[in-house]
C-alpha cells in the first residue's frame, strides 16, 4: 500500500511540473528575444556534467534497493566486508554515495545560481530569470527532500534490530522518488539547456 501511494502521490507531482513546463513554454513563446539573450548566460557543459551526475546517483540508488529486494536472498542494508570491497557493499553504503552525488548536484546548482545573478539574471530580471529559478529551485527542493529521505532510510539500515520487509519498502519507495526527481530532470535540462 505504501508504495503504490507512493506512485499516486508521484502523479500529483507530475501535475505540478507538468505546470512548471506549461509556464515555460508560455513565457518563452510571449518573450523569445529574451529567451535568446538571457539563455546565453547558462553553463551548459557545468550543467551537462551535473546532469550525469544526478542521473548516476539512480543507478547507484537501484543498486542499493536491489541489496534489500528479496530474490531469494536475505537482505543486505549494511555491508559485510571492507569498505572498499564494493561488491559487499549493503544498501546503506549505495544510498551514501547516492546521498553525495545528490548533494554535488545541489553545491554546483547552487554555484549556477550565484553565477547568474552575477550576469543579471535574478528571479525578477525577466521572464527567462523567473522562469529558470522557478523550475530549477522547486526540482532542487524535491532533491533535497530526497536527500533528507536517504539519511532516514540509511538510519533505519543502522538502528534497526531486524531489516525487514517495512524498512525495504522504505528504501523502494524512496527509490521511486529519487528516480521520478531524475527524470524530472532529464526533460528540465532538455528544455532549458539544449532547446535554446
Amino acid at each position: 500500500m505504501v508504495a503504490v501511494g507512493t506512485i499516486v502521490w508521484l502523479s500529483s507531482e507530475l501535475m505540478f511540473f507538468a505546470a512548471l513546463f506549461a509556464m515555460y513554454f508560455t513565457l518563452r513563446a510571449a518573450v523569445p528575444d529574451v529567451w535568446a539573450h538571457d539563455s546565453e548566460a547558462l553553463n551548459v557543459p557545468m550543467a551537462l556534467v551535473n546532469s550525469i551526475v544526478l542521473v548516476l546517483s539512480s543507478f547507484t540508488c537501484q543498486a542499493g534497493v536491489a541489496k534489500v529486494e528479496s530474490h531469494g536472498h536475505p537482505a543486505q542494508p549494511r555491508r559485510t566486508g571492507s569498505i572498499w570491497d564494493v561488491r559487499n557493499w549493503g544498501m546503506a553504503e549505495w544510498f551514501i554515495l547516492s546521498f553525495i552525488m545528490g548533494a554535488i548536484f545541489i553545491a554546483v546548482q547552487s554555484f549556477e545560481y550565484t553565477e547568474l545573478v552575477h550576469e543579471g539574471i535574478t528571479l525578477s530580471s525577466s521572464a527567462f530569470g523567473t522562469v529558470f529559478f522557478l523550475t530549477t529551485g522547486f526540482h532542487g527542493l524535491h532533491v533535497t527532500g530526497g536527500l533528507v529521505a536517504f539519511l532516514l532510510v540509511i538510519g533505519r539500515a543502522y538502528m534497526a534490530r531486524n531489516f525487514g520487509a517495512h524498512e525495504a519498502t522504505s528504501a523502494v519507495v524512496v527509490s521511486y522518488y529519487w528516480h521520478f526527481v531524475d527524470v524530472v530532470w532529464v526533460a528540465l535540462f532538455i528544455v532549458i539547456y539544449i532547446i535554446k
